[in-house]
């Protein structure tokens, strides 16, 4: 199995090293085979037809703005419509939410605010306080979802790095076209989200990698990896039903 992780990764950045890290400790505790390598976002566009399709799972990292959002707006798009398990935490959030405006709501100048300020429809913009830094709590509203299935709780602590979110004047509109908004905090503001009729397409505002140990790896990251585990075992199930069917 392989996880394609979508970033410009630097060594130095504590986020990008916490997400090495996230990944190795659910892949200890649901003893997973799975292997991650960093995609830079500049190099997307440049890949041949058909190269994502050796991933069964994307997990698109922090740390915006990207080198290239064109490039990882094209891998999420990928995924979405391919139905492949997808975690997206802080900047990653941020642009799921971006491609979905853009290819699913019809807004095709939604854009970011810290791509570009001056524009016409920020469907990301400034949050209305920095959370940079900030330990927040967060409720999870929607019991049925995937994120509640993970956390087994309706409030969870996390940590945030950012300070750029969905503008509310969309969040109807989103969840009309079920990406819904299943976690918030005592602002009412999204901090969850997760697309319906979907394995695994979840973002996250906040940052859980950044809270997960050895001994304690994170249940958000680990129920991506176990995402990840059965759309491998399906695809190899269907492949093989496929193969002897024209033997």
């Amino acid at each position: 199995m392989k996880i394609a992780i979508i970033g410009d990764f630097d060594p130095n950045q504590k986020l990008h090293l916490a997400t090495n890290d996230a990944i190795e400790h659910a892949k200890q505790l649901v003893q997973s085979d799975v292997t991650s390598e960093w995609i830079p976002t500049d190099e997307l566009q440049g890949k041949p037809d058909g190269f994502a399709e050796e991933y069964h799972g994307f997990f698109i990292a922090p740390g915006s703005p990207y080198n290239s959002m064109a490039g990882a707006l094209s891998i999420i798009k990928y995924a979405r419509e391919s139905k492949v398990p997808t975690i997206g935490t802080c900047g990653g959030f941020q642009h799921m939410v971006i491609e979905f405006a853009r290819n699913v709501l019809g807004i095709a100048d939604a854009e970011h605010a810290e791509h570009d300020p001056y524009a016409s429809k920020l469907v990301v913009n400034p949050l209305s306080c920095n959370l940079k830094g900030s330990s927040l709590e967060v409720q999870i509203t929607n019991t049925h979802s995937k994120a509640f299935a993970a956390y087994q709780s309706n409030s969870v602590t996390e940590q945030y790095y950012c300070n750029f979110g969905l503008n509310p004047d969309y969040e109807e509109l989103f969840v009309k076209n079920r990406f819904d908004i299943v976690g918030t905090d005592e602002q009412k503001g999204a901090r969850i989200m997760e697309l319906e009729h979907h394995p695994f397409f979840i973002g996250t505002l906040f940052v859980p990698q950044d809270n997960s140990t050895a001994d304690k790896p994170h249940k958000l990251v680990t129920a991506f990896l176990l995402a990840v585990e059965s759309h491998y075992n399906t695809r190899n199930e269907t492949a093989s039903k496929l193969s002897s069917q024209l033997q």
